[in-house]
């Protein structure tokens, strides 16, 4: 059976430049996703016109930067990540060579094989924030499991993470002890229910 190789990462995009190239309906929905996120993310779009909504949400956010052109090698100075976000294969492809070339990481929307990294369907309550990724197998299910999650999680999560920062913070021994103090403390969590 095929195993989930990824390893989960969570990008302060606020110390990161992302480039997105494209800025139609695919490059549209990558930034707002990347800004739902990190709202002080710092993006810069390049293409040779814009959707409205993308103007739109650009205009709210002033790490958004538009910047109407074609793409060209030079995009990628100061970058850290990239998304290929055109319905344009070709020109897709080109920025992910560019990419390689230039050691960036990249994202090609909708092609799994070209991406180094996937934008996961993200679970949040609070500080608690939750990635799902299907391998680039089915954006759809990964859809559904936030659904779940999102409804299943409770609204008082987030409280509750913060009642155990504040006991963590309280916590006297090394990092091993304070470890084991609060797996006690949270054993609870996921205890079998028949056990209760």
């Amino acid at each position: 059976m095929e195993q989930n190789h990824l390893f989960p990462v969570f990008f302060k995009l606020n110390r990161l430049q992302v480039l997105v190239v494209g800025g139609g309906n695919i490059g549209h929905e990558k930034v707002s996703a990347m800004l739902q996120n990190s709202p002080d993310a710092g993006i810069t779009v390049v293409a040779t016109w814009f959707l409205p909504e993308l103007e739109a949400l650009a205009a709210q956010h002033t790490t958004v930067t538009l910047v109407q052109k074609e793409f060209s090698c030079g995009d990628l100075l100061g970058k850290d990540l990239v998304v290929a976000a055109t319905n344009d294969r070709e020109l897709n492809r080109t920025v992910w060579e560019k990419a390689k070339c230039s050691k960036v990481l990249i994202n090609v929307a909708d092609t799994p094989e070209l991406c180094d990294f996937y934008l996961g369907s993200i679970v949040q309550k609070g500080n608690l924030k939750l990635a799902i990724s299907t391998n680039g197998k089915s954006p759809t299910i990964a859809k559904r499991l936030k659904e779940v999650l999102q409804e299943a999680l409770p609204d008082t999560l987030d409280e509750v993470l913060h009642k155990l920062q504040a006991i963590r913070d309280q916590l006297k021994g090394d990092f091993a002890e304070k470890v084991k103090q609060l797996n006690k403390l949270t054993e609870v969590l996921v205890k079998d229910k028949t056990e209760q």
